[in-house]
């Protein structure tokens, strides 16, 4: 028989949980496994000198209880049946196979028990009558059951009997290298801890329960290097190129399993993709997508030539234009969070549209889609008024399993999922609930998220935008605003924070610092406001100037529309126009929207009013000469 490395030493190398099931087979009979169960992991070499190897989970386990002097193991499967762990067919499985005989008898080829006819098998081993150590791997054990609390009479029955076993299992002593006693473990393997009946492992202290987690970057890095040797670098210490080459590919993995990382080695390899571009292999393998907008050459060029089309559809906004174009520009060269040791799985931008409402934040974020995608109606918007709610989040992201909706998925995750390259709006995020944040913030810190079935999505090729009214109004007392005091929270009342005459760099300096004091004193959440960083864009109130540009953009879409459908010329005078204009633009605290509200009473109505009595004629000339109110009533004249 090969011999395999002790663990009586708890040598380095092995995974921390195997460790820890092999250190304590002397007082616990049954193991509950749960978390990362179809991995591949790493194991020291054959020899204890060589390179490690990648082993899944069920040879792991073998490699570690033979070890200890374990002859087999036995797997209970739901699907294949009974299975003896070596296979027969060499020195190891006729081996196994011959204890197994011994201590259980003649097992049928795959037989497939039934839960009362498993029973014999699992006494068998936890109390064996001959001194054979084995363990039993039970697979899938979270189908076992329909619900933990809701089981059939043979289902109870079978964790009844599990539940007596794992207090009567007897350790067995044997020859070699761990002559001590130990208990021939059942090893179940759940997807959650919960799975199992909470009466099986509550107070039990003969059941111990073990989380396998997921690769952390030390793995990812080992794993890279075991990898790359199908690259054809064998030593990658000799090839700084190669070496940072490993490193990016390990930091590009974060969040895969090692498996993954199995997975788009073969991938790249059948792309003819080299070493130095398996982060486009990561890419490919985490999205399902091969094309990749970013990538695109003429990308570059839109967002240049942006840089004058977008200040003419958001008017009165250079600085948060200027300020936005830069994100992007970043975002299209990869250099997002540059900064951060690792980056490359956040998302590719972010932004934080904060300022008077009406002044263009939507308008922008539109912009912006139609800039990197061709189609403004790309993006994704989300109103976080409807999410409220403490259990509004089950939307975003799927309701858990057990509850209603739970196979349908989430709005977010699902529309993310079906194309990643996305412009993302969350529209008055202040307004959404405090639990709902916690998402947006493995959002942007890890650029990826779980949804209620299990599945991750990945935003690493998203941009994300907020909007939000914050700082318009602050707590306070108004006799402190009037005097331009520091406001004091604690009284109650809101006051005005910013006002139009107020120049654009302190009401940036007021939107900011209150949009800092709500995220760390209101929701306690600093460490979601340091992920937005410098990411906030200020808009400013709208001046006459850039009210009277919106009121000539709007009057001239009206015109427009009007010859579209109906092939009318439509004109005004100029005396009617002017005063259309002073009755739009008289009040911009509602912004560019109330312009657009103000336009539509004052002369939408009135003239969709006036034509509609009309038998119109299409190449038709109709100038209106005249605008006059008659109370709330406004009139058009027409000739």
């Amino acid at each position: 028989m090969t011999e395999s490395p002790t663990l009586g030493g708890r040598l380095p190398g092995w995974p921390p949980f195997i460790r820890e099931l092999d250190a304590t087979l002397s007082v616990h009979s049954q193991y509950v496994l749960s978390g990362n169960l179809y991995d591949s992991f790493l194991a020291p070499s054959m020899g204890g000198d060589g390179p490690a190897r990648l082993l899944p989970l069920r040879e792991l386990l073998w490699e570690t209880l033979r070890s200890s002097g374990f002859s087999f193991l036995l797997i209970y499967d739901p699907v294949d049946g009974l299975q003896v762990h070596p296979p027969a067919g060499d020195e190891d499985g006729d081996a196994a196979a011959e204890a197994a005989q011994r201590l259980l008898g003649k097992l049928k080829s795959d037989e497939r028990p039934s839960l009362e006819g498993a029973t014999k098998y699992l006494a068998g081993i936890a109390r064996p009558g001959d001194d054979v150590r084995a363990a039993v791997i039970i697979e899938s054990a979270s189908r076992i059951a329909r619900t933990p609390t809701e089981m059939e009479p043979a289902e109870r029955d079978f964790f009844r009997f599990c539940a007596k076993l794992s207090r009567t299992a007897r350790p067995v002593r044997v020859v070699g290298p761990r002559p001590k006693p130990l208990y021939n473990p059942i090893l179940w393997m759940v997807e959650r801890p919960g799975d199992l009946p909470p009466w099986l492992t509550a107070d039990n202290e003969n059941v111990r329960e073990i989380t396998i987690p997921r690769p952390h970057l030390g793995d990812r890095q080992e794993t890279a290097r075991l990898l790359a040797r199908a690259f054809g670098v064998a030593d990658a210490d000799a090839d700084k190129a190669a070496a940072a080459a490993i490193d990016a590919f390990a930091e590009q993995a974060d969040g895969l399993t090692l498996q993954s990382m199995i997975e788009v080695t073969r991938l790249a390899k059948e792309r003819s993709v080299t070493l130095h571009d398996l982060p486009d292999a990561v890419r490919t393998y985490k999205l399902g997508v091969l094309d990749n907008p970013w990538s695109r050459g003429h990308l570059r060029r839109r967002v240049l030539e942006g840089e004058k089309k977008v200040p003419e559809r958001v008017i009165g906004q250079p600085q948060a234009v200027t300020k936005t174009l830069d994100i992007l520009k970043r975002a299209v060269l990869g250099l997002s969070g540059a900064q951060a040791t690792r980056s490359g799985s956040r998302p590719r931008g972010v932004l934080f549209f904060a300022g008077p409402t009406g002044t263009g934040k939507t308008e922008l974020a539109k912009s912006i889609t139609e800039l990197v995608f061709g189609d403004e109606s790309a993006y994704l918007r989300f109103d976080m008024s409807e999410f409220s709610g403490e259990g509004s989040g089950d939307r975003l992201i799927g309701a858990p399993p057990g509850y209603i909706g739970y196979q349908e998925g989430g709005e977010l995750t699902n529309a993310v999922r079906e194309d990643p390259f996305r412009v993302i709006l969350f529209d008055e995020i202040e307004k959404a609930h405090p639990r709902i944040l916690d998402k947006f913030l493995q959002i942007l810190e890890d650029g990826r998220l779980t949804d209620g079935r299990g599945n991750t999505v990945h935003f690493s090729e998203s941009i994300l935008i907020f909007t939000s009214n914050l700082g318009m109004f602050v707590p306070g007392h108004p006799d402190l605003a009037v005097r331009g005091d520091v406001l004091a929270p604690a009284v109650p009342g809101r006051v005005q924070n910013i006002h139009a005459d107020m120049d654009y760099e302190e009401i940036e300096v007021r939107v900011k610092t209150a949009i800092a004091d709500h995220f760390t004193a209101v929701l306690n959440r600093p460490e979601l406001l340091n992920r937005f960083g410098d990411n906030i864009v200020v808009f400013d109130f709208i001046g006459r100037e850039a009210a009277d540009k919106i009121f000539d953009l709007q009057f001239a879409n009206i015109c427009r529309r009007v010859a579209e459908e109906h092939r009318l010329v439509l004109t005004v005078k100029s005396e009617a126009l002017q005063t259309l204009r002073e009755w739009c633009t008289a009040e911009l605290d509602k912004g560019g929207r109330g312009i657009g509200m103000a336009l539509e009473s004052t002369f939408v109505n009135p003239l969709a009013r006036a034509l509609f009595d009309r038998e119109l004629v299409p190449e038709e000339k109709i100038t209106v000469t005249g605008v006059r109110r008659e109370g709330s009533i406004v009139h058009l004249d027409l000739r």
